[in-house]
Formats: structure tokens, sequence, C-alpha cells
């Protein structure tokens, strides 16, 4: 599957650095770290539990991530 993101240009500078680091992809490196971010997310697990099978996903307002200044 093929999604298009806008980050920040120090973000896609990382993400590239971090792919060649452990000699991967840059679609690796996302993939892994969002199955790593909706492990640790307890709220975001717990909405997941509270929703039917149907395979439909739905959009969560509030937030386990924060952002800090």
């Amino acid at each position: 599957m093929t999604i298009q993101a806008r980050v920040e240009e120090s973000v896609k500078a990382h993400l590239d650095q971090y792919a060649k680091f452990i000699d991967s992809t840059p679609s690796y490196v996302i993939t892994e770290a969002l199955k790593v971010l909706f492990k640790r997310d307890d709220e975001f697990k717990a909405l997941l539990g509270q929703q039917p099978g149907n395979g439909q996903t739905h959009e969560h307002a509030g937030g386990g991530l924060k952002e800090t200044a």
C-alpha cells in the first residue's frame, strides 16, 4: 500500500540517514516506527478493542501523541 505524507525537511533528512544507517529503506523505517507507536499507545489499543471487527477505520479525536514546544 502506498501513502503520501508531508514532513519537515529535517525529518526527511533524518529518515533517509537512518534508513541508510540500518541498510534499509525509508518505507521500512516508517512502517516499523508506526508499529512501535501503535503498540505503545494504550489509548489507541483501548480504542481498537472497542471497535467492531469489520475492518473499517475510525478517527480518534483525542490524543496519545502530545506536541511539545
